[in-house]
């Protein structure tokens, strides 16, 4: 775990004590189709707060097969699910330990059966040939089984970089805030873990030349009635799309169409097309809640590059090495150990398999 969590968790336990009572209970999140969000002192809609994606943990990202094309939860279920929000919140308010609090924020329920709503399955398209060849060790880092020779073989999110335009808004286990801006003719967004920050210009001037090529690309926005619609290009193919940037890298001909619309006065609802027919066979679209509960901040998240996770899987990697060099001069064969065979975060190879001992 990166240093930020225990600092950040117990500073989050304290803005939670002082308004836990003040806490929204769950509730269906339907908001007033007649809504109209207030507006700047130059009059575009005013998306400025601070929201997070916690509104969306317990929503697959991908669909359960059990739903098949349905999108929405029934009557049941959808009590079923508010049942176990209520839960959740309680567990994390009453957990003992560095994820105290976290979760806590989960104020609404939705109806949601899956954050991916395009294709109608929910399911991501197939990858091409040609991204399945790109497969490596990079796409889970020190979450994977190495083998770790470089700081190449790690992710961004790993070496502190970036976790990506997507990544960093996807709900994971903490640090889930996100700071939205707004000046005339443009809008800046500040993500919680990371502490990446993205300028939007929405002044209308033109994409910067496609020979520049940036982590987070380059984002230029227009209003389409009250939703802010964005497209960002100039990609690199160093990023990835899953929970915190990790997984199967994108192209850096990938075009991210971003729509954010304020549909009440505590809630945007964030929606995100990717478009890399180099990567995926088909265009796909996540759409997820951002909340601004009473009392909810940002908290600092110092990420140092590298942390210690590299350089520890480095040299615990080359003492592997030495240690198979050893063992096979004595005529033991044996499997290669995982370097986060005791990291409780990590998957762990089933029982009898290579690794699991």
């Amino acid at each position: 775990m990166k240093r930020a969590a225990l600092f950040g968790t117990l500073a989050a336990f304290i803005v939670v004590s002082l308004i836990g009572a003040a806490r929204v209970s769950a509730q269906a999140a339907k908001s007033p189709k007649t809504y109209a969000p207030p507006r700047t002192t130059w009059g575009d809609p005013d998306l400025s707060g601070t929201w997070t994606s916690d509104a969306a943990i317990g929503i697959p990202f991908q669909r359960p097969d059990q739903y098949g094309t349905r999108g929405e939860l029934t009557d049941e279920e959808f009590a079923a699910k508010i049942k176990q929000n209520e839960q959740q919140r309680t567990r994390a308010e009453n957990a003992v330990g560095s994820f105290r609090n976290d979760n806590a924020w989960l104020g609404k329920a939705y109806r949601q059966t899956s954050l991916l709503v395009d294709p109608p399955d929910g399911k991501l398209p197939p990858t091409t040939p040609w991204a399945d060849s790109r497969r490596a060790t990079r796409d889970r880092g020190t979450f994977g089984f190495g083998p770790f020779d470089g700081p190449e073989d790690f992710t961004m999110y790993d070496r502190c970089i970036t976790r990506g335009i997507v990544g960093s808004v996807l709900p994971v286990v903490y640090g889930n805030g996100n700071r939205i801006i707004q000046a005339p003719g443009m809008i800046v967004i500040t993500y919680e873990m990371v502490h990446d920050t993205r300028v939007i210009y929405t002044d209308g001037r033109p994409h910067l030349g496609t020979n520049i090529r940036q982590l987070l690309g380059d984002s230029r926005g227009h209003w389409e009635g009250n939703t802010l619609v964005v497209e960002t290009t100039n990609l690199t193919d160093k990023t990835s799309i899953g929970l915190n940037g990790n997984g199967l890298r994108h192209s850096a001909d990938m075009i991210i169409t971003e729509r954010f619309s304020r549909v009440d006065a505590d809630e945007l609802r964030y929606e995100i097309t990717v478009n890399d027919p180099k990567t995926y066979t088909k265009p796909f679209t996540i759409s997820l809640p951002l909340s601004s509960p009473p009392g909810f901040k940002l908290l600092p998240y110092e990420c140092l590059e590298g942390d210690y996770a590299v350089s520890n899987a480095l040299s615990a990697e080359r003492a592997e090495d030495r240690a198979l060099e050893e063992d096979l001069k004595k005529g033991i064969v044996r499997p290669r150990r995982s370097v986060t065979q005791d990291n409780v975060n990590a998957p762990r190879p089933a029982a009898g398999t290579p690794g699991s001992e």
